[in-house]
């Protein structure tokens, strides 16, 4: 994969906003929290433009403004595209998500189901199910990740000093079954234990294209692996709105252990640490700036490809300015900070600024040794404005000529 460029030839916006009960409130009634000592108040985004108003004032010059303000048990944000990648060639794809409270109540955090299926005319498949639920006062939490996909891509080895010379293509078949219980403890803590599965067949790979020898296969290139086991899970999360969350503190420690007794082909395990941080910046404005950092370790004999790797996150959306896997090792540091703004005053148009840096383990020494940075900029536009889901457009710049649009829907973190 040469570079991470989508060229979007289509990009056709659908719409879908049920309203199921009418007595429910709206997600971002305005709340006040402290930060720097200054009492600060996001804007209510149901107060908001987005774009299904748009279409429905296309479709209905005389609809009221205040038609959508009525609020929904659950909002579903459909996106159908096409658009073409060097890698994958034409691309037609289908994402979207649906968010919702688990308790007329409302007193739980926002829960999301998000979905993608997608086709190219090089043999990539794909079909992804993720969701965050939480029940009735946040007092359970559960987490999914399902996915089928047959994905020819490009490896160019382990470490942080691979070059685009050591492009070798590996396709391979994927199955995913993640399911994880989190149960609360106190305040914002939570604990919990879940299930993992990964599932890798019918691998092949092509070699360098110079001759040379691989680091897949001098690291030991298989036909399938398997790696299945159970991990132990503390989170703490006072976000209130994971699709694009205002303030709050979100930190993840996994604890993953991989064992034959679960039809896992070698015993390894695999620490990872996950923490977010926003900071709203502005009183009565969605002016947010975040941050994101994973550390990821692991022992034993892991399958290559379930090393840790750019974008190999829940939502595959680590590493903006690189294409997916494009570093790899069997420990990884990341770090990301954003800052998000709006443009327009209706909420309808906002932009971000980032910048990112990662860092793999080299094969030989299994020692950090560089950092790989990029940065960026994108627009956003409120897709739906009671979900408080943006379309995120992001152009993203990294070394050794790495560089390409990446699309989103809800906020990459």
């Amino acid at each position: 994969m040469k570079k991470r460029r989508y060229l979007l030839s289509i990009f056709a916006i659908l719409c879908f906003s049920n309203a199921f009960s009418q007595q429910d409130f709206a997600i971002n009634l305005p709340h006040k929290f402290k930060n720097s000592d200054l009492e600060l108040t996001p804007q209510d985004s149901a107060r908001q433009k987005d774009l299904i108003d748009i279409f429905q004032k296309i479709i209905d010059k005389k609809a009221s403004p205040d038609k959508r303000r009525l609020p929904r048990k659950a909002n579903f944000s459909i996106i159908p595209y096409a658009g073409y990648t060097l890698s994958s060639g034409f691309t037609a794809d289908i994402t979207g998500n649906v968010g919702f409270f688990t308790s007329k109540a409302h007193d739980e955090n926002y829960s999301v189901i998000t979905a993608d299926v997608g086709y190219d005319t090089k043999r990539q498949r794909t079909f992804l199910s993720r969701s965050e639920i939480w029940t009735s006062g946040n007092k359970y939490k559960l987490v999914s990740d399902f996915r089928f996909e047959r994905y020819p891509t490009d490896s160019y080895g382990l470490g942080t000093f691979t070059t685009f010379a050591a492009d070798e293509e590996v396709t391979f078949n994927y199955v995913r079954i993640y399911q994880t219980v989190l149960r609360h403890i106190a305040n914002d803590y939570y604990a919990g234990v879940g299930y993992n599965l990964d599932y890798h067949y019918d691998i092949t790979a092509t070699g360098n294209p110079d001759n040379t020898v691989s680091d897949f296969m001098k690291y030991g290139q298989t036909t399938q692996s398997t790696s299945a086991g159970v991990s132990v899970n503390f989170l703490f999360d006072n976000r209130k709105n994971s699709l694009n969350p205002k303030n709050g503190t979100y930190i993840s420690v996994i604890y993953r252990q991989n064992l034959g007794i679960f039809g896992s082909d070698a015993n390894w395990r695999e620490t990872q640490v996950d923490v977010r941080k926003y900071f709203l910046m502005k009183p009565h404005s969605n002016n947010v700036l975040a941050f994101w950092g994973i550390a990821a370790f692991t022992s034993g004999s892991v399958p290559y490809l379930d090393l840790p790797a750019t974008g190999l996150d829940m939502y595959n959306n680590m590493g903006r300015g690189y294409a997916l896997g494009r570093f790899r090792g069997k420990s990884m540091l990341y770090l990301e900070s954003e800052y998000r703004f709006g443009i327009t005053r209706n909420g309808l148009l906002g932009g971000v600024v980032f910048a990112n840096g990662q860092s793999f383990t080299e094969f030989q020494t299994n020692t950090f040794q560089r950092v790989a940075p990029a940065a960026g900029t994108g627009i956003r536009v409120k897709f739906n404005k009671h979900s408080d889901t943006n379309i995120c457009i992001d152009y993203g710049v990294g070394t050794g000529g790495s560089h390409g649009f990446f699309v989103n829907l809800g906020e990459v973190f």
